[in-house]
């Protein structure tokens, strides 16, 4: 896929170049066991998508244990002028997230210019497992996360709450607090659609 119109260019030029600094290391592994893929969540994957709120750290896994190399963040101006750092969060880790279990399967291949993809895959989760994935914390970020995603039509209601669903069944735990954080996202869903019950569509 292509990053949404919207995305500012500083950006992506900043993450892309991230991006490359990990494959540039990665050159002289053996081909068989290349492409790495790199799994993309938070703020970064949101932007990539809505365009909206630019992120100053990137989360990702990886398929395989990568052993990162250091300098990576980037320094870079945004279109007003501002200075801004982007940097790859080292301490990120998805085990805590609620996760489908498809969810490395079902990412989106996104497509980056000078990065070589037979070394380096960058994928997106889904909008509707990035979605799921912000429930367990559900912080006032995390809303307001969902809640963009909802305003760019990219998920339902319907469709959070059953792969949300889905995804518990692989956790241990106190789930009634997850159950009721799946219930307060759906509605944070339902009040944010384009297409909800009483709302014009414009032409």
């Amino acid at each position: 896929m292509q990053p949404d119109p919207a995305t500012r260019p500083e950006y992506v030029d900043a993450f892309a170049e991230i991006a490359a600094r990990i494959a540039s290391k990665l050159a002289s592994v053996p081909k068989r066991l290349l492409p790495i893929r790199m799994y993309v969540a938070g703020g970064a994957a949101l932007h990539f998508y809505t365009g909206e709120r630019v992120s100053e750290d990137i989360d990702a896994v990886f398929s395989r244990r990568v052993a990162l190399p250091e300098n990576l963040e980037v320094a870079y101006r945004d279109a007003d002028g501002a200075a801004r750092l982007l940097y790859f969060d080292r301490q990120y880790n998805d085990s805590f997230s609620l996760l489908h279990e498809d969810a490395h399967d079902d990412s989106i291949l996104l497509t980056l210019d000078r990065l070589d993809r037979s070394v380096l895959e960058v994928h997106l989760l889904t909008p509707l497992d990035l979605a799921v994935s912000k429930i367990a914390r559900l912080s006032d970020q995390d809303r307001d996360d969902i809640a963009a995603l909802a305003r760019h039509g990219l998920i339902t209601a319907a469709a959070l709450r059953k792969r949300a669903e889905q995804s518990m069944a692989g956790y241990v735990g106190d789930l009634e607090r997850l159950r009721n954080s799946v219930e307060i996202a759906a509605r944070i869903v339902q009040d944010a659609s384009p297409n909800k019950p009483g709302t014009r569509r414009s032409r």
